[in-house]
């Protein structure tokens, strides 16, 4: 298995809700890591570079056409892109993934192209409120049962997580790679959610 995790980014990105994932992937508690157990690479439509919403460019590795088929995890970046035709080409992508094993990942607008390509059906989930989800999903989300109202939730091999989730989301996705042991992930994630001056009174 490719060691590579794969972000799934439209124009018009939210880069916030990648950044906590990526830099644990590739750092530890004090620098980065030598060898690391994944690495991060960015999918875009196409090789040109795609704008976040605040206007920074990134430079894709791969585009969809020559993405490879061997990789470590989907990451599906929310933002303003999922609302275009550009979030056509990705349904192939993800039903690829999903049926292969794959691990999956959803935030926010991200969670709810899945419930419009009828992808949470199976699974318990999350995203931007059940209402956005059916909205989108219209009548291929069949499953609102299964949505959860909490900040991100993993069930099999999906997880999924709202705009605000991106710790509980990245926390999640961290535990199904076992990038570390569930101890440091979890100070990773205490650390950033409390803050250094809750945790390290002084």
């Amino acid at each position: 298995m490719s060691n590579e995790i794969l972000y799934i980014l439209l124009p018009d990105f939210a880069s916030h809700e990648m950044a906590y994932l990526m830099e644990a992937i590739s750092s530890d508690e004090r620098c980065l890591k030598p060898n690391p157990k994944y690495v991060n690479k960015i999918v875009a439509p196409s090789l040109e570079p795609v704008a976040a919403i605040g206007g920074f460019r990134v430079l894709p590795d791969y585009s969809f056409e020559d993405m490879p088929n061997d990789y470590a995890a989907l990451v599906i970046i929310g933002g303003y892109g999922w609302l275009t035709p550009a979030a056509e080409a990705v349904e192939p992508v993800v039903r690829k993934a999903i049926a292969g094993g794959k691990i999956v990942g959803a935030i926010c607008n991200g969670a709810s192209f899945m419930a419009k390509a009828g992808l949470l059906n199976e699974v318990k989930h999350t995203g931007n409120g059940i209402d956005q989800l059916k909205q989108w999903g219209g009548d291929a989300y069949t499953n609102p049962e299964g949505y959860v109202h909490q900040q991100a939730v993993s069930d099999g091999g999906i997880v999924t997580a709202n705009g605000s989730g991106v710790l509980e989301f990245t926390r999640e996705l961290l535990m199904l790679l076992e990038n570390d042991t569930s101890e440091k992930i979890d100070m990773y994630y205490q650390f950033n959610k409390q803050g250094f001056c809750t945790l390290f009174p002084g």
